[in-house]
């Protein structure tokens, strides 16, 4: 069993330190979709320890000042075994940690601690994203009936709330029968707008990215086909491809397919990309043709604060940012013809590109900056913990 240790010190009476314990399936996926939320809480006074697998990224939470659980995630197809070591061990941690309370981020953690917290008296925050679903071939597990009952019981606690970042998921909780004073719509995990700024458009060709996983539901294949389509009628915009394959993911593109793509003309896969920055001082325009189910894509929301025009599908999480001909301009999902064409559209008009990339960054900064969340996040913290 992972080791749990307990928080150095005693807590006086007068002095109770609270402590919040973010629990995430990889210390990378913390980083990336949790942190603003939790530097917001060490500001508000919390004790911040995060749960999750321990990789590589272990010294940049800690140097957070957090403090770090090595928590083992099973993830891709689950066994029970694995699934129910994972329970004991979070439950170990909510004894030996005592937290105010805890926050779950993304589906799995969400449903596993659910079921790890039953008797517990903390607050306990359920992030639950994309449960909208893609087409029914790319349709994840948990929107199948035993995960949505477990969601309805976790969410009856007394202090517990679901969090999402779309009215479509919000609604798709009140349809599961969760009453409307336990849900909470934050849009979005937050985006450091002060690192992230606004950059000119590089010369040369135009260029189109997409920055993410390399996943089915993140219509990849479409966006192929697209250049195909561009490239046959003699339109010669490059494509970059930021991200990698992930083996865990059962909608994850094999990475021979992924790697065959870079080959074809016009066509840069880059893999990982640490400084996403480096991806849009080369390109300019950003695009996501997902099929659905997810929150508010942090792809687009990097590109938007870089000031980039957005052409995204008319999906929920999509459209939260993608505002139609205001930061970019929305397609139908899995059309790669409607979808070339909204590329032709913003290649040949650069006056277009600027105006939607304006507007797109003016947005980040009047909803999704992570100062915006934090701030959201704590008050919905106080909420729950004055209940």
């Amino acid at each position: 069993m992972p080791e749990v240790r307990r928080p150095s010190g005693t807590d006086s009476p007068a002095r109770a330190v609270r402590r919040i314990i973010y629990v995430a399936t990889e210390d990378w996926y913390f980083l990336s979709h949790g942190l603003a939320m939790a530097r917001a809480a060490r500001a508000a006074g919390f004790e911040v320890h995060v749960a999750a697998n321990v990789t590589e990224n272990a010294a940049a939470i800690r140097g957070e000042g957090f403090i770090l659980h090595a928590v083992r995630f099973g993830r891709g197809r689950l066994s029970p075994l694995r699934t129910l070591r994972t329970i004991a061990t979070l439950r170990r941690l909510y004894r030996l940690v005592d937290p105010a309370i805890v926050h779950h981020v993304a589906m799995e953690p969400a449903l596993l601690g659910i079921v790890a917290s039953f008797g517990s008296a903390f607050a306990a925050v359920y992030a639950i994203a994309g449960l909208q679903p893609p087409p029914p071939a790319a349709r994840r597990r948990w929107l199948r009936p035993r995960p949505r009952l477990l969601l309805r019981l976790g969410l009856k606690r007394r202090r517990a709330a679901g969090l999402v970042q779309t009215p479509d998921d919000r609604e798709a909780l009140a349809r599961l029968g969760v009453r409307p004073e336990r849900i909470a719509l934050i849009p979005g995990t937050g985006i450091d707008a002060d690192r992230l700024r606004p950059i000119p458009e590089p010369d040369g060709q135009v260029t189109v990215a997409f920055a993410g996983q390399m996943a089915v539901d993140h219509g990849v294949r479409t966006l192929i086909e697209a250049q195909r389509i561009l490239r046959a009628s003699g339109i010669h915009s490059d494509l970059l491809l930021a991200g990698t394959p992930d083996p865990a993911d059962l909608t994850s593109i094999p990475q021979i397919e992924v790697a065959g793509w870079g080959r074809e003309s016009g066509v840069t896969w880059l893999g990982h990309v640490p400084d996403i920055a480096t991806v849009w001082r080369r390109a300019h325009i950003a695009v996501l043709p997902s099929r659905g189910g997810e929150g508010v894509p942090k792809g687009l929301l990097e590109a938007a604060a870089f000031g980039r025009p957005l052409i995204a599908t008319d999906v929920p999480g999509c459209r939260e940012i993608v505002i139609h001909e205001k930061t970019g301009l929305l397609v139908p999902v899995d059309d790669p013809q409607a979808l070339a064409s909204a590329i032709l559209r913003l290649v040949r008009s650069s006056q277009q590109r600027v105006r939607f990339g304006v507007a797109a960054r003016r947005l980040v900064d009047e909803r999704f900056a992570a100062d915006l969340i934090g701030q959201a996040t704590v008050a919905l913290y106080r909420r729950l913990l004055a209940l």
